[in-house]
């Protein structure tokens, strides 16, 4: 795990031609995380394996993990612009970590994947067996309870909470690097480094976890699930894995989980596919595709919920949400405005308009394109079509695995995540 990853262009290009460089990082920076657990005790850890421009060096080598004798790890893997392609440094590499970018021609995008499935099989069986205890992610004074019956009162949230999520839930990691603006060159985030490094900058991959952890959660009194991080000296730390395993043990009534016109899984010809959205959901801990959770998170039912939840929780709790600071000022100016521009434009592009439904957002832009204000329409609203309206340029015939998606729209934020994540998280 200590081997540093090498970022580079798509196509033979060179990180110089293509901009792939982590000193671009912000636009077209790689991130790497691996959450172990020990298959005797049930403890948990983090690695953020460092990732290096090729053709560097790491600016400080890396810590070497002391890992256990008998473990199971995820290696997660995020990206801030488009698509990120894992390449093994052999021609086995990939089908022995068991590593998945997608499909074959049809890739996740941003996020791909080491040995998920078999890690969150490994750490639920724990948790079944009473070795590995994930703690509650408790409630908070500050929070206003919000949506009746549907909301989920003054818990603190977690990553399948319709009160938070977006087009594409449970992307990314929390995987933070060092720059040196000088070099180029990056190093783990660790306290040492950073005493080290005088000048240096952080780097960090904009996702959902990162958005719960480091902003929603300290904003509304909350506190995430940490482990000890292996590269640090054992200090607590998140990650992605953590998040979905806390979000697994506190599940909400009505729970979110990945749809299947969330464009990460929409297939080759941007239609839905049943195969590749259960293979991103096994590799985050969620429950295949069923009649049970369709119920909650068909992309209809998914697009209603997050209406009917989330709009009334932003609006409930906007006095507090206007003090959190803004994961993204390209989208808006402090947290609320922030949640409320990604909510307006996570309706327009999963296509919820083709259901019946009505954007509840309505929010005032600045020069650049940023929310400085929001407003909330909280009228409980019902689909009225179950099934959108298929994209009038699809060409593949739909089946029992492949169904027509929504049309999707015109996507607006941040330009180098084009069409996977405007908001940036």
């Amino acid at each position: 795990m200590a081997t540093p990853y090498q970022l580079t262009g798509p196509n033979g290009m060179t990180p110089a031609q293509s901009g792939c460089t982590m000193a671009n990082a912000a636009a077209l920076g790689a991130f790497v995380q691996a959450t172990i657990v020990n298959t005797q005790t049930g403890q948990l850890s983090v690695y953020d394996p460092l990732v290096i421009t090729q053709g560097t060096t790491p600016a400080v080598a890396p810590t070497a993990p002391t890992l256990p004798r008998n473990y199971v790890a995820t290696i997660d893997f995020g990206f801030n612009g488009t698509v990120l392609t894992q390449v093994g440094a052999t021609a086995n590499a990939l089908r022995q970590g068991n590593c998945v970018n997608g499909q074959a021609g049809s890739p996740f995008g941003q996020v791909s994947f080491c040995n998920g499935t078999n890690f969150f099989n490994e750490a639920f069986f724990l948790e079944r067996r009473g070795k590995l205890t994930v703690p509650a992610t408790g409630t908070s004074a500050k929070i206003i309870a919000s949506g009746g019956q549907l909301g989920t009162g003054t818990t603190c949230p977690t990553t399948r909470n319709f009160d938070m999520i977006d087009q594409d839930q449970s992307d990314n990691v929390t995987s933070v690097y060092l720059l040196n603006p000088a070099t180029g060159q990056t190093a783990q985030n660790t306290t040492a480094n950073a005493g080290n490094m005088a000048g240096a900058t952080t780097l960090a991959n904009g996702s959902d976890n990162i958005l719960v952890d480091a902003f929603l959660d300290p904003t509304l009194g909350c506190t995430p699930f940490m482990a000890p991080d292996l590269a640090n000296n054992n200090q607590p730390t998140t990650s992605q894995a953590l998040d979905e395993l806390a979000a697994a043990k506190n599940t909400p009534a009505i729970t979110a989980l990945v749809p299947e016109n969330d464009e990460m899984v929409l297939n080759g010809q941007g239609q839905m596919d049943l195969t590749k959205t259960n293979l991103y959901r096994s590799n985050v801990g969620q429950p295949p595709v069923n009649a049970a959770n369709n119920k909650t998170s068909s992309p209809a039912m998914y697009c209603q919920n997050m209406v009917n939840i989330q709009t009334p929780f932003l609006a409930a709790n906007q006095t507090l949400l206007a003090t959190g600071a803004t994961p993204v000022p390209g989208t808006g100016n402090n947290l609320l405005t922030f949640m409320a521009n990604r909510l307006s434009m996570s309706f327009t592009n999963l296509g919820c308009q083709n259901f019946g439904l009505t954007d509840p957002v309505t929010v005032t832009l600045d020069g650049n394109g940023a929310a400085v204000a929001a407003t909330f329409s909280t009228t409980t609203q019902t689909v009225t079509n179950t099934t959108g309206t298929p994209p009038p340029t699809a060409t593949a015939t739909p089946s029992a695995k492949t169904t027509a998606a929504p049309p999707r729209g015109h996507r607006r934020g941040r330009p180098h995540h084009r069409l996977m994540n405007p908001s940036g998280m």
